[in-house]
């Protein structure tokens, strides 16, 4: 099965255009006026081993947190119809990432309930120009519109950057390996996932 979707969304607030495939080989395309945001959203992909292209544009004259938000509900749309649209998956995962003295965690559940917990203490407000708040509101998007279970948690570090890198990559890692086709049967006792 493909587990691909493409999806779109345009609002008075932004324009997305997304292309995901579940079974790709990391190739990524993406276009978006944002900065360190199209970093964190690479890393992620990348990790999770998929194919993604995004055109994003938004309203960036208030500021990025549309654009991120509405990125991570297309993406999250998006993948829920590409699991929906395949066979079973692993449905759990977890990952550590450790980037130089940043130490990030992420557990996933792809159980078609959503739910975050974000855990990232003491982190500074900005990286650069990108509001640190914003990777939080993108992984709460993603979250809801995929309809899965996150704990994104960082441990320690110092470094704004290897603190969010090292959440992504991990999010990454995680995700791709609970949406791994599975020979078993779903994943659930119940028989279904929601």
């Amino acid at each position: 099965m493909s587990r691909t979707s493409t999806k779109q969304r345009k609002t008075q607030e932004t324009d997305i255009d997304l292309s995901l495939n579940l079974n790709g080989t990391r190739k990524i395309d993406l276009d978006m006026d944002i900065p360190f945001f199209p970093h964190l959203l690479k890393s992620m992909v990348f990790h999770a081993g998929w194919d993604l292209r995004v055109r994003a544009l938004g309203d960036l004259e208030v500021d990025a947190h549309h654009t991120v938000e509405d990125v991570g509900i297309v993406l999250g749309q998006a993948l829920r119809e590409a699991l929906d649209s395949g066979p079973a998956y692993r449905r759990f995962a977890s990952c550590f990432i450790p980037m130089d003295e940043a130490l990030a965690q992420a557990v996933v559940d792809v159980s078609g309930r959503a739910y975050l917990i974000y855990d990232a203490p003491h982190l500074p407000e900005r990286v650069g120009c990108f509001p640190t708040e914003l990777a939080e509101e993108f992984l709460r998007s993603l979250t809801s519109n995929a309809r899965i279970t996150l704990h994104a948690k960082i441990w320690w570090g110092k470094s704004a950057h290897h603190l969010l890198e090292a959440l992504f990559k991990a999010t990454g890692r995680a995700l791709g390996e609970a949406c791994r086709t599975s020979d078993e049967e779903v994943a659930s006792t119940k028989g279904t996932l929601s």
